[in-house]
């Protein structure tokens, strides 16, 4: 009995280290929790999960909001630099629990510092099968409208089980 529990023991833990998803791990990104970023970001757009970039990609944003995706974002100094600071402590390599926040960063070469989430490799690999005539509709607009598809976004959850594209339903990717 005790080699069948031991047996049992080491099935289960070999399959666990080798997962992308095991019991410590979680499959999205953490949720924002920040309610200044949330006002300051989310008056204009998607406040987009820390998790979803690494700090050296948000400090890069954080350093040029005069040119914000072609608007004039500029905050207050220190506004700034508190958002900056929760963007950072909560960046995608400080999330390695997270699966999405580990697969982004591995998907980003050491030498490149993309400023948006569409631009990373992970993104593009994830999305490549949707047809453009899905994302430029009015009701998406762009890539960059996770809520117009991901009905769980907001939460942090991107689950293929959880897309709904307007007019084209449930989406799956297998």
């Amino acid at each position: 009995m005790k080699k069948i529990v031991l047996a049992s023991i080491l099935i289960a833990g070999s399959l666990l280290a080798d997962s992308d998803y095991n019991f410590f791990t979680k499959r999205g990104v953490a949720p924002v929790e920040n309610a200044f970023y949330k006002s300051e970001c989310a008056s204009c757009h998607f406040a987009y999960q820390p998790g979803l970039l690494p700090a050296k990609s948000w400090t890069k944003v954080m350093g040029d909001l005069s040119n914000h995706f072609g608007t004039d974002a500029s905050l207050e100094a220190v506004d700034n630099k508190t958002i900056l600071e929760y963007l950072v402590d909560n960046s995608a390599e400080k999330f390695t629990n997270y699966k999405r926040s580990r697969k982004i960063v591995a998907s980003i070469a050491e030498n490149e510092t993309p400023i948006a989430v569409t631009a990373t490799g992970y993104f593009k690999q994830k999305h490549r099968g949707i047809p453009r005539r899905a994302i430029e509709q009015e009701e998406v607009k762009s890539l960059a409208n996770c809520v117009a598809c991901h009905t769980t976004a907001e939460k942090g959850s991107y689950s293929e089980r959880d897309i709904m594209i307007p007019n084209f339903g449930r989406w799956d990717d297998d």
